[in-house]
């Protein structure tokens, strides 16, 4: 993960994509803009879901096993998804870095935490 910011950070430099951090309104208005940027490529990971569950439907009113048209549909979506997520990472590297946080020791201390949760198998009542 550490690589993966340092390359992002040389990467959206060169770019001229980094966090403006000039001034305030800068700032703020960068951040935004970057923040609605990150939701539009979580919305394309969504999007590419949602194809995949309609080649299932599709298939499986054709007759075919809706695990095997799952299946299919996983592989025929996995390149695109790869790339939406992609475009995913590189967002939350760019406010990592920006907030000069590193991102693989706060993953591990934040499973940590969930691991540690009290109430992570509590059940609803029936």
């Amino acid at each position: 993960m550490r690589e993966l910011q340092k390359f992002t950070e040389s990467y959206q430099r060169e770019l001229n994509w980094h966090i403006n951090d000039e001034n305030y309104q800068q700032t703020k208005e960068s951040l935004l803009h970057n923040y609605m940027l990150l939701t539009t490529e979580v919305a394309e990971v969504a999007e590419e879901f949602r194809k995949a569950f309609n080649m299932v439907y599709k298939e499986a009113e054709n007759g075919m096993d809706p695990n095997a048209a799952f299946a299919e549909a996983k592989s025929l979506i996995k390149k695109d998804v790869g790339k939406e997520l992609a475009d995913c990472i590189a967002y939350i590297c760019k406010f990592a870095n920006f907030f000069e946080i590193d991102l693989e020791e706060t993953f591990y201390e934040k499973m940590d935490e969930v691991k540690n949760r009290s109430n992570k198998n509590r059940k609803l009542p029936t």
